[in-house]
């Protein structure tokens, strides 16, 4: 997780205070190259130790990329789903619908296992 965590930093405005555009820019590009890939437990460890750090210094949209490739990799996750809907849901109200998309699922999904545990991560 170390070098995920250091890109999530990379990307993060108030911690690239010196930087040039031309090398936020590539931060951003190596950021979105090595999450597209990255294992979901990976990329939930990065954002949730960034959040506990700066709850809102990861852009949204780096959030939104990472939360959705680790939906997508997990969408039986009830869990999951819960923590990027109540993540859509803060810097929303752009992605309100999808938050209730995800907690509808979660819902469904805990129903059908018989859990009962609260819902929400959207695959389609």
């Amino acid at each position: 997780m170390t070098g995920l965590l250091r890109l999530g930093r990379g990307v993060t405005p108030e911690d690239n205070v010196g930087t040039t555009p031309e090398q936020f820019g590539l931060a951003e590009f190596e950021y979105v190259e090595t999450i597209i890939y990255a294992e979901p437990d990976e990329i939930l460890a990065m954002l949730r130790t960034l959040k506990a750090e700066n709850f809102i210094g990861l852009p949204p949209w780096a959030r939104n990329l990472a939360y959705r490739i680790a939906c997508l990799q997990k969408p039986d996750d009830a869990a999951l789903l819960r923590e990027a809907a109540d993540d859509l849901l803060a810097f929303g109200p752009d992605w309100d619908d999808i938050a209730e998309e995800l907690q509808a699922k979660a819902d469904r999904l805990d129903a059908a296992d018989g859990s009962g545990a609260a819902p929400w991560c959207i695959a389609q």
